[in-house]
């Protein structure tokens, strides 16, 4: 019942006509992109032939654009992903996913009104965690408990593939563990993509 009250507000809060990713863009509060001005906003949109546009803090670049996604390179290892996603009554959401890349690709995943009100995340997607990775048949093993506890930290990126609505996960553990660790880990990941869909009400 708390969900669908949710998702009866999101309805609410969300404007009644559909959005354009140029119209949220273009609103999108500065502590997503710090530095960027509304010229370069505007420049970055409507720049078919030059992608990379200097700002404040560098360069950022414009590597793919739809109608209603926009994924442009922040920095030498930070990326930024802005999707709108459909609700029921032709109302929609966005979807930010912030990525940074350092030994491993780690994403941060939100969500937004039209008009950029926070919104519960769990609402809208189930909490990813490295056991979503691994073959739960095996979780009796002797070794699985083991294996799971591992890293400090298990980084997962998030990518809408070609700016489709199917969001695409990734276990990204290469050259963050050790050989060793590695061995250990990898005969319990069931996979290390996890592909959810969305059903114009939460990621499944």
């Amino acid at each position: 019942m708390k969900k669908i009250v949710t998702v009866l507000f999101i309805f609410i809060a969300a404007s009644a006509f559909p959005q354009k990713i140029d119209d949220v863009f273009k609103t999108m509060p500065n502590s997503i992109l710090p530095g960027l001005s509304d010229g370069n906003r505007t420049m970055l949109l409507v720049d078919t032939g030059k992608t990379v546009i200097p700002y404040s803090l560098g360069e950022i670049e414009k590597l793919a654009y739809a109608p209603d996604f926009l994924k442009i390179k922040t920095s030498g290892i930070g990326s930024t992903q802005l999707k709108l996603l459909p609700l029921i009554n032709d109302t929609q959401i966005i979807c930010v996913i912030r990525t940074v890349c350092g030994k491993a690709c780690d994403s941060n995943i939100r969500f937004y009104s039209i008009d950029w009100k926070e919104l519960e995340a769990k609402t809208l997607l189930s909490h990813i965690s490295a056991a979503s990775f691994f073959d739960s048949s095996k979780k009796d093993s002797e070794n699985y408990k083991f294996a799971l506890s591992l890293p400090d930290i298990y980084p997962v990126s998030a990518e809408f593939e070609n700016g489709s609505n199917a969001l695409t996960l990734k276990l990204d553990l290469e050259g963050y563990l050790s050989d060793e660790q590695l061995a250990e880990v990898k005969p319990f990941i069931k996979s290390e993509t996890i592909t959810l869909n969305w059903n114009n009400i939460s990621f499944r």
